[in-house]
């Protein structure tokens, strides 16, 4: 349908427009991410774009397949520029388990289970990126993630077969994109309190 296809190209447009400030600002020292979080998306977000593709997303799953490749794109910039590259233990695990989606998609045919460990896999990654901002929160800005919850609404309706295979992930990430703001902003405000605070004593 033309009206999915105009839907996929919007939200494509959104994904390149929220990514190219981020990564400017990362080649401009602004901004931090956690290394090892963008791997770990970036990895399960192209394997996720291709379980999508097998359960018929089609048109609606372009904007996934884009932002895997940028994600990755991502880590490589963040590691080249020094920013947040500790790596724990259990990040490590994280890991292994997006690679692990791979034979359990292969061993058994059905993309659906591939996509639902690879989406949770997906939301714990976002837990170093939670901790950095929960600590210094002017680390990340909120727009790229609204940008991205925004992004997502528009493949949703853009899929072009509905099922847990096609649906779950971009769900899932809505929700953490603005759960992720709604931490940034609330902080932010904390942090600005604080600052003032000090500053009458």
């Amino acid at each position: 349908m033309f009206y999915k296809e105009l839907l996929s190209t919007a939200a494509v447009v959104l994904t390149l427009v929220a990514f190219y400030p981020y990564l400017r600002g990362i080649l401009q020292g602004a901004i931090k991410p956690h290394v090892f979080s963008w791997v770990i998306w970036g990895a399960s977000t192209c394997v996720i774009f291709l379980a999508q593709l097998d359960a018929r997303g089609g048109v609606g799953s372009w904007s996934i397949g884009l932002s895997g490749g940028i994600t990755l794109l991502v880590a490589v910039l963040a590691y080249l520029k020094r920013a947040d590259v500790a790596i724990t233990r259990s990040d490590w695990g994280f890991l292994i388990s997006a690679l692990s989606a791979l034979p359990l998609w292969f061993f058994t045919a059905d993309p659906t289970w591939a996509v639902v460990l690879l989406t949770w896999v997906n939301l714990l990654g976002f837990g170093p990126t939670v901790t950095k901002v929960y600590v210094a929160p002017d680390s990340e800005p909120p727009m790229f993630f609204a940008l991205f919850a925004v992004r997502n609404g528009l493949v949703i309706v853009a899929l072009e077969s509905y099922s847990v295979a096609t649906l779950f992930f971009p769900v899932a990430m809505t929700v953490a994109y603005v759960l992720v703001v709604g931490l940034i902003l609330y902080r932010r405000r904390a942090s600005r309190q604080i600052n003032s605070l000090d500053r009458h004593k």
